[in-house]
């Protein structure tokens, strides 16, 4: 909390924007100038980072930095609410600046418009007092995570997936424990689909994100009991929500630098890969083999009927995911399989392996199309 007492006075707005804060003994003129001497690092601009940004800068915290290098696309406006239908093709850091501004005119905004990497994360960081990670993918997290550990910062987690989200603060003690313990190592990918993949409501990261907010103001202001040992997990179908106790392990606290993430959880798909003896294609080789062995061969898509009728690869049988994880599609398959050469793809490979895994149990022999259509759509653009 860098800022002088002086700068840390609130003037006649400021005393009037924030009443009801003041209004309350718990925070009082003495945590609102906490909050105003305060900062926080938000990496991720989406579902997260929208409604945390949002009443973070309502809250009258100081200083806000911001991380991502993505841009404002129309599927994001249904969850990403601090972006608008003018925002589009924006960076989402400069959008979410102008919200901000327009908010509170009083938020200093730092803009970092590009990926958080091992080689930037603790340079950006540093000067920081709360971390929040409302990323959306593995190698982010463990990267977040590491980076708090050695820089000594608390790191409030979010993450959600199709209608449940889940908070914890790691890190806020020496003691507590931290993202590794959640997760001591990574999911193969292909059993954790991207929101583009499986969806998510679009009211979802909206709660999980406000919760976020709320730590970060408890942790800055000392009040309350922060998420530290504790994950919240709520279920939006059935409106509920339950707790459970995280134990920190001493070997978690054991990071002294960081590491390339993306191979650290790509280790685990290969790793599967190789005790399942999954058999892939590049989409180079499927394109020459489509030329010369087409009647032998036979493309299963496993995504859904949307995502098949806007884009798919000529001559695929749509067969989606949620038909063989029932067991529905199996003998059609494996009729299929006895007549052709079954190749399977989705919309990067994360389906499809899932898809792949299965069909393995039920004796059907099938290749993997590697990277799936997005894969495909590049190759054929070269």
């Amino acid at each position: 909390m860098e800022q002088s007492q002086n700068e840390a006075n609130l003037n006649l707005d400021e005393l009037a924007r924030y009443a009801r804060h003041i209004s309350l003994p718990e925070i009082g003129i003495t945590g609102q100038k906490k909050l105003k001497t305060s900062s926080v690092a938000c990496i991720g601009t989406g579902g997260l980072g929208s409604p945390l940004l949002i009443y973070l800068a309502a809250a009258g915290i100081g200083r806000i930095g911001i991380v991502d290098f993505d841009v404002v696309e129309y599927s994001n406006l249904q969850r990403q609410i601090i972006h608008t239908t003018n925002s589009i093709g924006l960076l989402k850091t400069d959008s979410a600046k102008q919200h901000i501004l327009k908010i509170n005119p009083y938020c200093q905004v730092d803009l970092f418009n590009q990926k958080l990497t091992s080689g930037n994360a603790l340079e950006i960081l540093r000067t920081y007092d709360v971390i929040c990670d409302c990323s959306d993918n593995f190698p982010s997290r463990y990267l977040i995570n590491d980076a708090c550990i050695i820089l000594k910062k608390p790191n409030i987690y979010g993450s959600i997936a199709r209608f449940e989200g889940q908070v914890s603060v790691f890190n806020l003690k020496e003691d507590s424990p931290n993202y590794r313990d959640l997760i001591p190592t990574p999911p193969p990918q292909e059993l954790i689909p991207s929101c583009s993949e499986a969806g998510v409501m679009g009211i979802l990261p909206g709660i999980i994100g406000t919760i976020q907010a709320a730590e970060a103001i408890k942790i800055i202001t000392n009040i309350g009991f922060p998420l530290n040992g504790r994950i919240l997990i709520f279920n939006a179908l059935k409106m509920s929500f339950k707790e459970l106790t995280l134990k920190p392990s001493p070997e978690n606290k054991n990071i002294s630098k960081l590491i390339d993430y993306t191979s650290f959880c790509a280790e685990v798909k290969v790793k599967n890969e190789v005790d399942l003896n999954i058999k892939s294609i590049s989409v180079k080789e499927l394109k020459t083999l489509l030329s010369q062995a087409s009647k032998e061969t036979l493309l299963i898509d496993v995504r859904n009927q949307i995502e098949h009728n806007e884009c798919s690869i000529s001559g695929s049988r749509l067969i989606p995911l949620n038909t063989i994880e029932s067991g529905e599609s199996i003998n059609e398959i494996k009729i299929l399989a006895a007549q052709k050469n079954l190749y399977v793809f989705c919309k990067s490979g994360k389906r499809s392996l899932r898809a792949l895994r299965l069909l393995k149990k039920h004796g059907i022999q099938i290749t993997n199309i590697e990277g799936g259509i997005e894969a495909w759509k590049k190759e054929n653009i070269n």
